[in-house]
């Protein structure tokens, strides 16, 4: 069962952005084409997601997503 609270635990500002950057965190996770790449896309593009309903089910598809990546780990 997952709590969603609409909350960022540590308050940010992000200046300016570094594409550079990302693709190394990206790469971290397993690549571009592996699950906790694809569960940290589904969950940073619901930021842009106009509509309150898909930013739901995105933030739904990510957890959901990345549950199976850390189940593994542990």
């Amino acid at each position: 069962m997952w709590n969603y609270e609409k909350r960022l635990e540590y308050p940010i500002n992000i200046k300016r952005t570094d594409a550079a950057m990302a693709k190394a965190i990206i790469s971290q996770f397993g690549g571009p084409d592996g699950e906790t790449g694809a569960a940290m896309r589904y969950l940073s593009q619901r930021f842009a997601m106009p509509y309150r309903p898909v930013m739901g089910i995105l933030t739904d598809i990510g957890t959901e997503a990345s549950k199976y990546e850390f189940v593994d780990l542990v």
